[in-house]
């Protein structure tokens, strides 16, 4: 497979149209489409619905995307490791965050990095761990901070701490109690990400142990909103102290301890096992093992 057919696919199928991509790879369109069709030649297959309007991709079309997206990004990133000074790495390096922390780390961690490694460039991904894991796997991710996981074997994983978890309640809510057990926890009213978020599957992972189920009245996804309906009293919420940070004025809750057993989340540093690592994702891997920790631990003195 010729690479430079691939790019030019992948500008065709990203842009929608041949013109278009001719005029961003500075190519004439003939040459271009010539070179799209001799990689459908080779392949045997139709990679692009052709129209008036456009070029989309086909159902192999998209398959061969997300592979050459892959490729390309991997060609780039080898070349990148193979230029770089051992004592100052360059290149680009891409961090994805849960959205539980995003707001802690991103901007002390963007000002680290700076400092670290000047000549590299660093690129902030938020999503939920579900979609981080999925992009680290796809190579749209270099290095990411997951809550509990599924094990992989496609991933290597370092433990960076524990995270009790507590019950989010409005800070005006009566009883105001210090803790909950885990037999409590499954009668109240409860705001949880839709399956399969690690949270949610923890926790009916762990009332299905005693022989219950938690009682859901919402499933939302994003920290922020729940945090502002429990705040509202439309439900409770089961996070970390972290993940209630993320709606800002801590003052709005009361967070009770779930315990009897107690209720933890593991916080992982994680990257690909399937593809080598360039000399600066090994750094910021070292340097996110030492920063991580540090900085939450201020942030929750």
């Amino acid at each position: 497979m010729d690479l430079k057919q691939l790019e030019y696919f992948i500008q065709v199928a990203e842009l929608g149209s041949f013109t278009r991509a001719a005029e961003y790879l500075g190519v004439a369109q003939s040459a271009l489409s010539r070179h799209v069709r001799k990689l459908e030649v080779e392949l045997r297959q139709n990679l692009l619905h052709r129209d008036g309007r456009g070029a989309v991709p086909t159902i192999a079309g998209k398959r061969l995307l997300a592979h050459g997206r892959a490729i390309l990004l991997q060609i780039q990133r080898a070349t990148e490791d193979m230029s770089q000074n051992r004592d100052t790495p360059v290149g680009h390096v891409v961090v994805g965050l849960p959205h539980s922390l995003g707001r802690i780390l991103t901007v002390p961690f963007v000002l680290e990095f700076k400092r670290e490694f000047p000549l590299a460039t660093l690129s902030i991904t938020e999503g939920l761990t579900i979609h981080l894991h999925e992009w680290l796997t796809s190579s749209r991710l270099d290095l990411a901070l997951l809550h509990d996981p599924t094990p992989s074997s496609a991933l290597e994983t370092v433990p960076i701490q524990r995270d009790e978890l507590f019950l989010l309640s409005p800070a005006k809510s009566r009883p105001r109690r210090k803790s909950v057990s885990l037999d409590e926890l499954a009668s109240i009213p409860l705001i949880l990400p839709r399956p399969p978020h690690p949270l949610r599957m923890l926790i009916e992972t762990r009332l299905a142990n005693i022989g219950k189920r938690p009682v859901v009245t919402l499933e939302i996804d994003a920290v922020p909103a729940i945090a502002d309906l429990v705040a509202q009293d439309v439900g409770f919420a089961v996070v970390t102290r972290n993940a209630a940070r993320v709606a800002g004025e801590a003052e709005r809750f009361h967070f009770s301890r779930i315990v009897a057993p107690d209720l933890g989340s593991t916080l992982v540093l994680a990257r690909s096992a399937e593809r080598p690592a360039t000399a600066l994702t090994l750094r910021v891997h070292a340097l996110l093992r030492e920063f991580v920790p540090l900085h939450l631990q201020r942030a929750n003195p």
